[in-house]
């Protein structure tokens, strides 16, 4: 990009205004007077609002950051201790300049403006009844920065105890008093400190009861009542029956599904472990009622496309940190009119699931981060409740029809799935094939039906199951109907590629016997040279129906397995190599013949060389090897 002098200058100059002015601000703060302090600080405020990088020296900024966090410990009028905290807030954008705000000190001081200071011993937390809201949240903001760029403050958030200051405003979710930026505040400064510190989150899941404490604030957030122990809804709004699924109740505001996704999120922080560890029943209550609430999460929207998706994302995440017996709330209400209805079981939330995966299944983009974890949710619900699978199986795996095309060709769910299957993501790939693994009750022979032999040969070599004849898992009884085209052309399909394939002549019609051994003979020296380059890998099935691998050693004991009789095939082969290895010398040297032009001298020196020549063909044919020629026609 070209950038003409005037630009360059006035750039120059306004870095320049900044720097004189920062002088002149800290001049007035050294002077200790407030008023002259509180003029200097707004105009900076005012210039840096919308700063995000600096190009002031850094000394100069931490040392304004100094004399405003000095200030702080003052008695001030309102306007000038907002005004400190602005600057404060400013100046902790910048991660090279918050040393003067990570001491004990300077945090504790902090902590007190934001309200959440814990008590501890004779030091008593100030309690004021009506606190200034613009005041805590400039300090939390400041904290928050703080402990996004410097580990060390995090450290000394967690000896001050802030997360219990948190938790203890949190319970009061249901006062007036707490606007929006404060809650949010409380609540991302929370996720800061769980996302960074393990004792914080095990302190706010087990000492804290995070997960009711927060369930709670989440129900409160959201403004829902309870139908049934397991059953949510809106509370004051009706739901209308008649209308689409996605649009039967109202979306929720933008600041409601903010706060709502950080609580999502300090939720999966504190409960990443929930479904690999033993959880007695009261956590399994928790759970549960956790559960049911992002249920609703998944059914509502949010207003604007992107907050939806992004909430949906957030509730996904968590509902797979949940335990699996503690997924069968979302099955549990009530069937209502319009619902998504399956054996009398209510489908709706796992219907949204399918969708949301296939939604970005065909998006394409960060597979991973978008997809699994809605397709592991599935596969897990599939895999313990019966009606999920059935429900499920009839979406993805209905009856074969189509039997001329390969299973990964199409636009159904099914082709999708199965494209997945060979992906370069080994975690996409395993999961794509889990699923539909889990869908085919864990049956081999079912699985390579829908699936074709190649596609399925990677799960079913994990797990050591490509001889077949492994008793699947434990699943409910339920037919396995076969259309009518699938039945007629049942015995035309090809296992491997899983669809009825067209004749091809027989390359090995009108051969005798001997010339087909002959040909299986040269493949297993084909397969020998190229494994001896390392080019291949020759694999066999192990006992266990496992792969392993095939050594050169393997190779020649399958060579030497060719029965005695049928020796003189073996020596056929390799006198017909050696014959091609002749010819292409015989070519080689007529090429250089043809390409000299013969004098008296050159016809003598030609002579001699042939005579040369026939003697190296000599030596080859009496078993022998002239190095010199034998390089230039290996290959």
């Amino acid at each position: 990009m070209l950038v003409d002098r005037s630009t360059i200058f006035h750039w120059i100059g306004n870095t320049t205004h900044i720097i004189m002015d920062l002088d002149a601000i800290i001049e007035n703060m050294e002077t200790g007077d407030q008023d002259a302090a509180l003029m200097a600080l707004q105009t900076y405020n005012e210039k840096m609002t919308l700063c995000f990088s600096f190009t002031t020296e850094q000394e100069e900024r931490e040392r304004l950051g100094e004399l405003a966090m000095g200030f702080l410990e003052r008695d001030l009028q309102p306007s000038c201790q907002l005004a400190c905290l602005e600057t404060i807030r400013i100046l902790s954008r910048d991660k090279n300049s918050v040393a003067p705000f990570v001491t004990h000190t300077a945090m504790l001081s902090l902590s007190r403006h934001a309200g959440i200071a814990v008590a501890r011993g004779d030091d008593e937390a100030p309690v004021t009844e009506h606190p200034d809201l613009e005041v805590i949240v400039e300090a939390l903001k400041s904290i928050c920065n703080i402990c996004l760029h410097n580990k060390v403050a995090v450290g000394v958030a967690q000896e001050l105890q802030l997360i219990v200051g948190i938790a203890e405003r949190l319970k009061q979710c249901g006062e007036d008093q707490w606007n929006h930026h404060v809650r949010f505040f409380d609540l991302r400064l929370m996720f800061l400190l769980t996302a960074q510190r393990v004792e914080m989150r095990t302190q706010l899941l087990k000492e804290l009861h995070g997960v009711s404490l927060l369930s709670n604030h989440l129900e409160a957030t959201l403004g829902l009542c309870w139908l049934d122990t397991y059953e949510v809804a809106r509370a004051g709004v009706e739901v209308d029956p008649d209308l689409d699924r996605s649009f039967r109740l109202p979306p929720f505001s933008r600041e409601t599904i903010e706060r709502a996704m950080e609580i999502l999120k300090i939720l999966f922080n504190i409960t990443y472990d929930a479904n690999r560890r033993g959880i007695d029943e009261e956590e399994a209550a928790s759970f549960r009622h956790l559960g049911a609430i992002l249920r609703h999460c998944l059914l509502s929207r949010a207003d604007g496309e992107d907050y939806t998706e992004e909430f949906h994302s957030h509730s996904l995440n968590l509902l797979g940190n949940l335990p699996l017996p503690c997924l069968d709330v979302l099955l549990m209400p009530k069937v209502q009119h319009g619902a998504v209805e399956y054996m009398g079981v209510n489908m709706e939330a796992v219907n949204m699931l399918l969708e949301y995966m296939e939604k970005m299944l065909d998006r394409g983009k960060r597979l991973k981060e978008t997809m699994l974890p809605s397709l592991n949710l599935l596969t897990e619900s599939a895999r313990i409740h019966r009606e999920t699978r059935k429900f499920l199986r009839i979406k993805v795996l209905p009856p074969l029809r189509d039997v001329k095309n390969l299973p990964e060709v199409g636009d159904a769910i099914r082709n999708k799935l199965i494209r997945l299957m060979t992906n370069i993501d080994t975690d996409v790939k395993n999961c794509a094939a889990e699923f539909l693994f889990v869908l085919c009750k864990e049956s081999v022979s079912r699985f390579i039906k829908y699936t074709g032999y190649g596609n399925a040969a990677g799960l079913l070599a994990a797990r050591g199951l490509l001889r077949g004849g492994v008793t699947p898992g434990i699943y409910s009884e339920d037919e396995d109907s076969e259309t009518e085209e699938y039945r007629e052309a049942k015995a035309k399909i090809n296992p491997v590629t899983g669809r009825v394939e067209d004749e091809q002549p027989n390359p090995m019609e009108g051969m005798t016997d001997e010339q087909k051994e002959l040909e299986a003979m040269k493949l297993v020296n084909m397969f020998e040279k190229l494994s001896r380059s390392n080019i291949i890998q020759p694999m066999t099935l192990s006992s266990d129906g496992s792969m392993t691998q095939m050594n050169t050693d393997d190779l020649l004991r399958m060579r030497d397995q060719i029965p005695h009789g049928q020796l003189n095939i073996r020596q056929r082969a390799e006198d017909e190599e050696q014959e091609e290895e002749e010819h292409r010398l015989r070519q080689h040297l007529q090429r250089q013949q043809d390409n000299v032009l013969e004098t008296p001298e050159q016809h003598d020196a030609e002579q001699r060389q042939r005579s040369d020549d026939s003697d190296e063909v000599a030596l080859i044919k009496n078993g022998q090897c002239c190095p010199s020629r034998a390089v230039d026609t290996v290959d």
